[in-house]
């Protein structure tokens, strides 16, 4: 389906509002697809902020600075739930034409730089180098999926919806990311503090 930059709608908001309804066009995979991925995202802004939140009540005291973590999670995850329904429905075959592949590489980068730096607590001087450079990697092809999408806009196959919840994506995902990676190289200030108030589960 093709749709001009500027679109049919009146307004922004009933652009957007024209995008959300697309999940009604969701096939039973779609929305498979569409809670498998952004269900686990969820679970990645619950678990952080939970980990935050339990050392905040317990009075452990964190750098001003990590407090980007869970705020860049909370822009990078609601912007994936939104932009997610175009690419399962009005965009899906442009997408498969190249840019799901770029997609996939970005989400395993994405992971694993959080394993990595999740691992990186107990193996710092081990972990360091590849955790990093799977941050370096997951905003590289952050940026070339970027650099897709503005190719799909200019030919017609985007709108302004998709490209603003892709811009927050991209702005969310940063900020997470580079805090995150400043914290562990400044050694996790405040997790030491915080895990005896974490419940053990096993």
């Amino acid at each position: 389906m093709r749709t001009t930059q500027s679109g049919s709608s009146p307004s922004f908001l009933a652009d957007t509002l024209t995008y959300a309804n697309r999940v009604k066009l969701f096939s039973r995979t779609d929305w498979i697809v569409y809670v498998a991925w952004v269900g686990m995202m969820f679970g990645l802004l619950f678990s952080v902020s939970a980990f935050f939140l339990v050392g905040y009540v317990n009075g452990v005291s964190y750098p001003p600075y990590v407090w980007n973590i869970p705020l860049g999670t909370a822009v990078f995850v609601l912007a994936i739930a939104f932009d997610t329904i175009g690419h399962r429905t009005v965009y899906k075959d442009e997408i498969s034409k190249g840019e799901n592949l770029v997609h996939h590489i970005t989400i395993f980068a994405g992971i694993a730089s959080v394993v990595l730096m999740c691992l990186g607590y107990s193996y710092p001087e081990f972990l360091w180098i590849p955790a990093l450079c799977f941050v370096a990697l997951a905003v590289f092809y952050s940026m070339v999926d970027e650099a897709l999408h503005w190719v799909r806009y200019l030919n017609l196959q985007s709108d302004r919806v998709e490209m603003w919840s892709h811009f927050f994506i991209f702005v969310g995902h940063t900020i997470m990311s580079i805090a995150w990676a400043y914290w562990f190289l400044k050694g996790y200030p405040g997790v030491a503090e915080t895990l005896p108030f974490i419940p053990r589960i096993w």
